[in-house]
């Protein structure tokens, strides 16, 4: 549905992604994942057009993305950045309605149709009975979800979203991710996300895309691509990873520490 060419882009003189190419599948969360700095969140902005690339394609469906108008995206795309903001006096409900700009005329606003998706994202991410709050009143998980509504509320096949689970405890990286299955499983979404614990990652993924120095290094099912040797490779830490109810657990080992037999 989604795919990058080999991809390159950089920031003046600094290259963030060098010959990236990847296939993300449809109605799958695919995890994108590796050390700080790497280029997992520049690979989101280049696929949004906010990085311009200066080499490869970025394709969705086949069609090239570049050129594409900004509405036209938005249509297609939802992108959620790491940090949200919007102004103190803002509802809940404001918010939403702001996600439905790119089906607005110039001189219309939301249709019948828009007011009754609004409430079912609403219902969706558990806020309904929160629209007329101020955004910023809410609590740290019920803001997530607000942002996490506003994405649905574009009603795109697409999502991106850049750690999500970002200043989130453990309660509240669960009950997102809970949701993101839901989106995936219920709704039929793709969901590429930007995480950074591999534990959360092999619980919730479908698919990995691990990252190091601006190059993607493996990508595919997440019993394929969470190895002890990609682990390695990608962090420089030794990890034993072994199953457990189903799922991959990442056991790190102590950096300098020599086990005993």
């Amino acid at each position: 549905m989604l795919e990058t060419r080999h991809v390159s882009a950089a920031y003046g003189p600094l290259n963030v992604l060098s010959d990236v190419s990847v296939r993300f599948s449809k109605s799958r969360l695919t995890a994108i994942v590796g050390p700080n700095g790497c280029g997992k969140s520049s690979l989101l902005k280049a696929i949004m057009g906010f990085l311009p690339i200066s080499a490869g394609d970025i394709l969705l469906e086949g069609a090239p993305l570049h050129g594409i108008g900004r509405k036209a995206l938005a249509r297609r795309i939802a992108y959620l950045p790491q940090d949200c903001f919007c102004p103190d006096y803002m509802t809940l409900g404001e918010l939403i309605e702001l996600a439905g700009y790119s089906r607005y005329s110039l001189t219309g606003g939301p249709s019948a149709q828009d007011r009754d998706l609004f409430k079912q994202v609403l219902e969706t991410v558990g806020l309904s009975d929160r629209a007329g709050f101020p955004v910023n009143k809410l609590s740290g998980g019920q803001r997530q979800r607000a942002w996490i509504a506003m994405v649905l509320a574009q009603d795109t096949d697409v999502i991106l979203m850049d750690e999500p689970v970002n200043h989130l405890d453990m309660k509240y990286q669960f009950a997102v991710l809970e949701l993101v299955r839901e989106l995936i499983e219920t709704h039929g979404k793709t969901v590429i996300a930007v995480l950074h614990d591999l534990n959360l990652t092999t619980a919730f993924a479908d698919e990995v895309v691990l990252m190091q120095s601006g190059r993607c290094i493996t990508a595919g099912p997440v019993a394929d691509t969470v190895t002890s040797d990609n682990i390695e490779q990608v962090f420089g830490l030794r990890t034993q990873i072994f199953p457990r109810d189903g799922r991959l657990v990442c056991f790190p080992e102590r950096i300098g520490h020599t086990s005993v037999a």
